[in-house]
């Protein structure tokens, strides 16, 4: 019997350790799914070139950002006998996952989200290469407050963990503020005129988003032609979409990032990744959520090289290397322990110039 995501190949050729994803490659967040798809694909394609004794591939199936569909995917991608699970894209979907994951003993690695369901004490199986949104909010709500805005919104969808919410409130605490207005909303919706018109009654200095990014174009683009005059900002979820969405529409927001600028070609794991991505020789674009999937790529990849040594690798195997894996990417580090899944609490504010541009 194999070894999980293992297949055996010729002695001249290569082992080949599978991994599985269940991503939003339809529907509003398909971009962002297929970002990070790209980034995982473009670090394993590297990796094969370089590496004559292991091959690595992804198993990517589509979920449609649908809680249901992304549980059936992950079943069927255990069944498939991957090594782990990496990258899925949506935070909700990853936390409905959590029993069965737990139950099979199964790494999830990677999830593209600061969802704070996914980030319980009592999980065992959950690792992460990016921060969470208990990092985030602290970040945001500390320029909030250093800039003195003090009446503030929240949107946030509500088919997201209420862990979320007590993050946002652990971090208005730290910086004694209360929330002026909180809009939850349907993800699904066909218009957030509503909302829109909610938080410009409450006339508000800022307005801090948690979604992905069409509801806040749509929300953005209602208050703009209103005449809002305060700042928008956003969570890391809306990614790269957000910024595409914005450019030439004469708005300027402000994201929390959990990676390194995609622009700071001086950055070692930027530079290598936009090399990556451009060895795929597809469509695969370059921006924040890609680099997000790359990194989780380059991690799965080190901790399965650690856990194949000296024999075949099991699912086991590559949890206990993860949970011992220290790796600096130039330019990014992670680093997990036995009592530590959280490998990195990098957290990075930029702003959004109105013609899309990365400029602070």
């Amino acid at each position: 019997m194999l070894a999980a995501g293992l297949t055996r190949a010729a002695k001249t050729e290569p082992s080949v350790i599978t991994f599985g994803q269940s991503a939003s490659l339809t529907g509003g967040q398909a971009s962002y799914g297929k970002d990070v798809r790209d980034g995982i694909l473009a670090a394993f394609n590297a990796a094969n070139k370089s590496d004559t004794k292991l091959r690595f591939d992804l198993i990517s199936l589509d979920d449609g950002g649908d809680k249901e569909r992304c549980k059936a995917n992950v079943k069927k991608l255990i069944g498939t006998n991957a090594a782990a699970l990496v990258g899925l894209t949506s935070g909700a979907a990853a936390e409905g996952c959590l029993p069965i994951v737990e139950e099979n003993r199964i790494v999830l690695l990677g999830t593209a989200s600061g969802n704070m369901g996914i980030r319980s004490d009592k999980l065992t199986m959950a690792y992460h290469v990016r921060s969470g949104y208990d990092d985030e909010y602290k970040r945001m709500l500390t320029y909030v407050k250093e800039f003195n805005m003090n009446r503030v919104g929240y949107v946030y969808l509500k088919d997201t963990s209420p862990a979320n919410q007590a993050a946002m409130s652990a971090a208005l605490d730290a910086v004694g503020m209360k929330l002026t207005l909180s809009v939850p909303l349907d993800r699904n919706s066909k218009s957030f005129d509503a909302e829109a018109q909610a938080l410009l009654d409450a006339k508000l200095d800022c307005v801090l988003f948690t979604t992905n990014s069409h509801p806040i174009s749509s929300i953005i683009g209602r208050m703009s032609a209103a005449k809002y005059a305060g700042f928008y900002f956003s969570s890391s979820f809306a990614g790269q979409a957000l910024i595409d969405d914005m450019t030439g529409k004469g708005q300027s927001i402000i994201m929390s990032q959990v990676v390194p600028r995609p622009n700071a070609v001086a950055n070692g794991v930027v530079k290598r990744c936009i090399e990556d991505l451009a060895a795929l020789g597809t469509d695969a674009r370059m921006g924040f959520t890609s680099l997000e999937g790359y990194i989780t790529g380059r991690v799965a990849v080190e901790a399965a090289r650690s856990a194949a040594k000296g024999g075949e690798m099991t699912r086991q195997k590559f949890r206990q290397s993860l949970a011992e894996l220290s790796l600096d990417l130039n330019g990014y580090k992670t680093h997990f322990t036995p009592h530590s899944p959280s490998g990195s609490r990098f957290v990075d504010v930029v702003a959004i110039d109105r013609t899309g541009r990365i400029i602070g």
